[in-house]
């Protein structure tokens, strides 16, 4: 185990949380891939290979999957410092944008959300099916680690046909928890960055299907609440905000999921409080509670100024080849 020790001049959730934003470390240079999805839809997956290592007498490398969180991409820091390590350790690595999430807008009403893991189970089963004879991981970060471990959860010991073993980062485990932490104090910053760009997608696809919900109430929100209630939830089949943050949520799945699994989430982070976060009992002996004093949101800085976003992918590569 790498131990995670922040740095003395960055402590707080917030710190952690922002500071990454700005390193804005170098971008990777991506092949895209475009999948049809069964429902008529289409997601593009951008895949970053290392050079191909292939002498005929050890196995074919890992595979990586990465899922981002809300509203972020192939693009987004912890998808480029995470794929970054896994080639530099030989390994190949995809980070699946979600509907919509690519740069194009997806061509159905509906698009992703926290407890898609019907949308996790075709990508995981695809990608096994195409290369079955590869070792597969598969890492989530926030809204992706939570859709990720809700699958693993509702899986079992099926999840095994897909993937030897998988991460959760920074997921919000209690969406409810989580979006009412979001609405208070400092939080409403990071609120009304989601909100920012959440009501430009909104209003594409109103747009592009007048009458899909209530336009004034989405630009009338002030919260993810409101969001989710008037968008997120009746796109996607749920009655409300209510019932779309309790079935979506993955903290009650934990208990369920067979597959080695670390769940990896920073005491600090501003998006859910530590009070949140599962106990031994809530979980099964497959899920490897990791909760570092510090670390925010996805942050995770260590070293000394300007910093280095390192860690993180190193922590979870290592995990997983401990687990297999």
């Amino acid at each position: 185990m790498i131990p995670y020790r922040a740095p003395l001049w960055l402590p707080g959730g917030h710190a952690q949380t922002i500071y990454p934003l700005l390193i804005r470390p170098a971008p990777l240079c991506y092949q895209r891939q475009r999948w049809d999805t069964p429902d008529g839809d289409f997601i593009d997956l951008d895949w970053h290979l290392p050079p191909p290592i292939d002498d005929g007498s050890t196995p074919p490398a890992p595979l990586l999957v990465l899922f981002h969180g809300l509203e972020g991409s192939s693009a987004s820091h912890y998808a480029i410092t995470i794929l970054r390590a896994a080639a530099a350790r030989g390994w190949h690595g995809v980070a699946v944008n979600f509907r919509g999430c690519s740069g194009e807008a997806n061509r159905l009403p509906r698009a992703y959300h926290s407890g898609d893991s019907v949308e996790i189970d075709w990508i995981l089963r695809r990608f096994r099916r195409l290369d079955p004879g590869r070792t597969q991981y598969a890492v989530g970060v926030s809204l992706g680690g939570n859709a990720l471990l809700k699958w693993l959860g509702e899986q079992g010991e099926a999840a095994g046909d897909c993937v030897h073993a998988a991460a959760a980062v920074s997921a919000p485990l209690d969406l409810a928890a989580c979006g009412h932490h979001l609405a208070r104090g400092f939080n409403r910053v990071y609120t009304r960055h989601f909100l920012a760009t959440l009501k430009q997608g909104a209003a594409e696809k109103l747009r592009r299907y007048p009458g899909l919900f209530d336009g004034k109430r989405m630009w009338a929100a002030r919260n993810l609440y409101q969001f989710d209630d008037v968008v997120t939830a009746p796109l996607h089949g749920f009655a409300g905000a209510d019932d779309y943050w309790q079935r979506a949520s993955s903290k009650p799945w934990l208990i369920g999921i067979r597959r080695p699994t670390l769940l990896l989430n920073a005491l600090n982070d501003p998006f859910l409080p530590a009070s949140a976060l599962p106990t031994a009992a809530q979980v099964t002996s497959a899920v490897q509670l990791e909760f570092p004093r510090h670390g925010g949101h996805v942050g995770f800085v260590t070293g000394a100024p300007p910093g280095r976003l390192d860690w993180l992918g190193q922590r979870l590569l290592d995990f997983f080849q401990e687990a297999t």
